[in-house]
């Protein structure tokens, strides 16, 4: 049972409710391109992340638990109770190292920052998901196998605070009153992702912002949030998302002298270079990207309409792949994830005025047509065809 995949319908009916709520309040906290370009994100990150690579990160915790534990938490006479407790909270706080470590390691963040490019601060946002963290995730949950923690407990749990995070993701919610000194709330959470100086690599927190509290990265929400990265992504396609950053720092490290420096770089905080580190934005800069957003868009609304067509259908796809990936043959789940993959880069050709756009939509309709032909119409195509589409 794929908690995420059941919860889709919730976060779109939310994104709606959100969205009614912020014009009833004469607020306008969503951009259609930057808001699709969050979504595409999140589907393809479902396709990469969870069909293609996610079954290495159970695959290991399951070996790790057979074969490395301790002890087994449900054969030392431990309440059931307390080991779901104690798996709430041992994924929470291994969520707030990993993620920590993901603002402060170059090569994680290469990972994660996928994450953090939206300048705006909405629901859409929280599905903004990157196809490569659960792979850099699974060296630090592994402790929880070690430690005996039940497989089920461990899967439930991390879906639990996945599904936690979603509601903080918005502008439209203030301060909680006592809330806020034990959960990670919007207020809190919108710190983590503003560029202003003194928010910068604060507020990891999952559930709890006790850990951020007690591990001194905790920052209240004073100053107005600026979102985004430092440096702007200005861009709205999923696949150059989850990649620049990897290219930006191979290049970095091809222009250092020195191979101490090369290597080195990519494990250095992502601010570092030989000799000094950067810091935040100055306020006049943080004044022209809170006023100068990256909206490029040169689409027309009959091609708006079209994009938000596809849109449906390819969450429609995505959730019919989560939902039976495990029965698929790897060939068809391979062109399934392509196709899917190919349709959310088109958004961004098409809202930026890409020549590439077109051509590549045709493509992909081309490619769609025949993958629904070999699954619905067998008669019509050849024997070896239909065995690999098996």
């Amino acid at each position: 049972m794929n908690l995420i995949a059941l919860s889709i319908p919730a976060f779109l009916a939310l994104i709606a409710v959100e969205l009614a709520v912020a014009r009833l309040r004469h607020r306008r906290v969503y951009r259609l391109n930057d808001a699709v370009s969050d979504l595409s994100c999140g589907i393809t990150s479902q396709i990469v992340g969870s069909v293609l690579l996610g079954s290495l990160g159970a695959a290991a915790y399951l070996w790790v638990f057979a074969e490395l534990r301790l002890w087994d938490l449900r054969e030392v006479g431990i309440h059931t109770a307390w080991i779901w407790l104690f798996g709430l909270l041992g994924v929470d706080l291994i969520y707030y190292w990993w993620h920590r470590a993901s603002h402060e390691v170059n090569l994680l963040w290469a990972a994660h920052v996928v994450h953090h490019h939206s300048e705006d601060y909405n629901l859409a946002v929280a599905l903004r998901q990157a196809w490569f963290t659960g792979l850099t995730a699974i060296p630090f949950y592994l402790v929880l196998a070690v430690l005996g923690l039940p497989p089920p407990v461990y899967f439930i749990s991390k879906a639990v605070n996945t599904l936690y995070q979603f509601w903080i993701h918005t502008e439209l919610i203030g301060d909680l009153g006592p809330l806020e000194r034990v959960l990670n709330t919007p207020a809190h959470h919108r710190v983590h992702h503003a560029i202003n100086a003194e928010y910068l690599d604060r507020n990891y927190a999952g559930i709890l912002i006790v850990w951020d509290r007690l591990f001194g990265t905790f920052e209240p929400e004073r100053a107005r949030p600026v979102y985004g990265t430092t440096k702007p992504l200005r861009s709205f396609n999923p696949v150059w998302a989850n990649l620049h950053y990897f290219v930006d720092i191979a290049r970095k490290a091809r222009g250092l002298s020195r191979w101490r420096d090369k290597l080195w770089l990519w494990f250095a905080h992502p601010g570092w270079s030989p000799g000094h580190s950067e810091g935040g934005l100055a306020e006049p800069e943080l004044s022209e990207r809170r006023a100068h957003k990256y909206d490029d868009d040169r689409t027309s609304p009959w091609i708006k309409g079209y994009i938000l067509l596809q849109l449906g259908l390819a969450t429609y796809a995505t959730t019919v792949l989560l939902a039976h990936s495990k029965t698929m043959s790897l060939t068809l789940a391979l062109l399934a994830a392509a196709l899917v993959v190919m349709t959310a880069a088109v958004w961004s050709g098409l809202f930026e005025g890409k020549r590439w756009a077109w051509p590549l939509e045709l493509a992909r309709l081309a490619g769609a047509a025949a993958l629904l032909y070999a699954v619905f119409a067998p008669d019509v195509w050849p024997e070896a065809v239909l065995i690999a589409a098996r």
